[in-house]
């Protein structure tokens, strides 16, 4: 297992490098000068000139790929251009939000999917078919519209949850729990049908495999063999698709955060490429391409967890 993680490691270096220069390179083709959206709409080209000598964006690119890479060894992560203040700091002020966010959408999505999942690789029949026709409805419905409707029932109509979500969970525990649970839903249903699908198909392989035949026989309960058994075998390829479901979720908390007022780096993002502030949005995309490397891993480990044969050997 710890060549497993360190080969994955390893290879998390060059996926970073090439992101940032990806990240660097494109976020200096967007049209327009950073300098022009600091000063607004009467900025003169003198002006213009002015300020981005004092940003350092005369300077040529590779000049100054150079020095971001060397302060980024260095944890900088730069200033921002419209607030002038640390990238890194204004990032990790928004972060909790976002993860609290994106978590909460995931354990809506693996509780919701693998319990359908698993109900309707079981129960064949009527509630298979209930159960399919509500994970195409769940796949169809976009993120952005169930959270309008149920901020409307929920907050609005019946006053149950706070209209403004997310409370920091240093400031009261119990606020941050409740503002969390109709965001999480409206980003969790999409990707919980996808997952209820996954382990349906994956629960059915599995109760048709052989094994499954040899436990009936030496009189294992059902209830154990699908638990403990079938259930085991089916987590492999479901953990495929919640790792691509989190990538999923983690995009669309962008949209989701707007809806419910979510202070996070989605705000954050989307306010800097309308001001073209460079230097959040390259800090941005970077920390959110490291979690995904790092959910990757752990995907790996659980992949290794459950089945040796994956395990580098």
């Amino acid at each position: 297992m710890r060549k497993l993680i360190a080969y994955r490691l390893v290879l998390a270096v060059p996926q970073l490098v090439a992101v940032s220069l990806l990240v660097f390179s494109l976020t200096y083709l967007i049209p327009g000068s950073p300098a022009a959206a600091i000063l607004g709409a009467g900025a003169t080209p003198e002006r213009i000139r002015e300020v981005e000598a004092q940003l350092g964006l005369d300077r040529p690119a590779l000049e100054r790929l150079t020095e971001w890479f060397w302060n980024l060894l260095g944890g900088d992560l730069g200033i921002s251009y419209a607030l002038s203040l640390p990238v890194t700091d204004l990032i990790l002020e928004r972060m909790p939000a976002t993860l609290s966010l994106t978590f909460g959408g995931m354990v809506v999505s693996l509780v919701i999917g693998i319990g359908l999942g698993v109900l309707a690789g079981v129960r064949s029949g009527l509630p298979d078919r209930i159960i399919g026709a509500a994970t195409s409805v769940g796949l169809a419905i976009p993120e952005f519209w169930f959270g309008m409707v149920l901020s409307l029932l929920f907050a609005i109509e019946l006053g149950w949850v706070p209209v403004v979500a997310y409370t920091p969970f240093t400031e009261d525990p119990s606020a941050w729990l409740r503002g969390l649970i109709l965001p999480s839903v409206a980003l969790g249903i999409g990707t919980a049908a996808m997952i209820a699908r996954q382990t349906r198909t994956a629960m059915v392989q599995a109760l048709a495999s052989p094994y499954i035949d040899t436990l009936t026989a030496a009189g294992v309960p059902r209830r154990r063999i699908i638990l403990r058994y079938a259930l085991k075998n089916t987590m492999v390829p479901v953990l495929a698709t919640a790792g691509f479901s989190f990538r999923i979720l983690l995009g669309s908390s962008f949209v989701v955060e707007a809806v419910f007022a979510f202070p996070g780096v989605g705000n954050l993002l989307l306010t800097s490429v309308v001001g073209k502030d460079f230097p959040v949005i390259q800090g941005g995309v970077l920390l959110i391409a490291c979690l995904v490397i790092m959910l990757n891993l752990l995907i790996d480990v659980g992949y290794g967890l459950l089945d040796p044969k994956v395990r580098p050997q």
